[in-house]
């Protein structure tokens, strides 16, 4: 196992420990004592882990330690951090919370995006994701609106709503794609 997937693996490993720093940082606050540590605490594994996420690319692909099982971890690590951040946040006692609707376009893009995926694997017998440069500005700002929420910056709406813009962008055009590799298939 390489080094990059283990920098992987220790991100996977930071979500449960994110979640249960946010849900009793949430908790303080609805019961009207905040414990700021707590949410220093779930800042501080928040952006280790989104810190690591660059670590490890950086170090698969500048040191030739690109893998299958890196190839396949590090999307997961970056899709079950984001919704798990954002679902946790959104349902929790935080000072501010992300709107219905952002949980649900992010839930829904990814779920559409697995989906579609292995329909068009059974439909044209595989299916090839192409990264696009939208998907990447989505995750990155998705990103940023989580560390905003958190930081408890004003104005959570426009970071919010900028990451919905580039989810529904990236989603649009992973759905043209399939469309177009379903139509070549025919």
């Amino acid at each position: 196992m390489t080094f990059a997937t283990q920098i992987t693996i220790f991100r996977i490993l930071l979500i449960p420990v994110f979640i249960g720093l946010a849900v009793y940082y949430g908790q303080s606050v609805a019961a009207g004592m905040a414990n700021e540590s707590l949410r220093w605490w779930t800042i501080t594994v928040f952006f280790t882990a989104a810190i690591s996420d660059a670590v490890d690319g950086y170090i698969a692909r500048h040191f030739n330690q690109a893998s299958k099982l890196g190839a396949i971890l590090d999307p997961l690590a970056d899709k079950l951090m984001l919704l798990s951040a954002i679902v946790t946040l959104s349902f929790t006692g935080w000072r501010q919370h992300f709107p219905l609707w952002f949980p649900t376009l992010v839930i829904f893009r990814d779920l559409a995006s697995i989906g579609a995926a292995f329909l068009i694997d059974h439909l044209v017998g595989k299916c090839e994701i192409k990264p696009h440069w939208t998907g990447k500005v989505a995750t990155f700002l998705q990103f940023a609106a989580i560390l905003w929420l958190m930081l408890d910056f004003p104005w959570l709406i426009w970071p919010t709503v900028a990451a919905g813009a580039f989810t529904i962008i990236s989603g649009s055009l992973n759905l043209a794609d399939g469309v177009r590799q379903v139509k070549q298939a025919e």
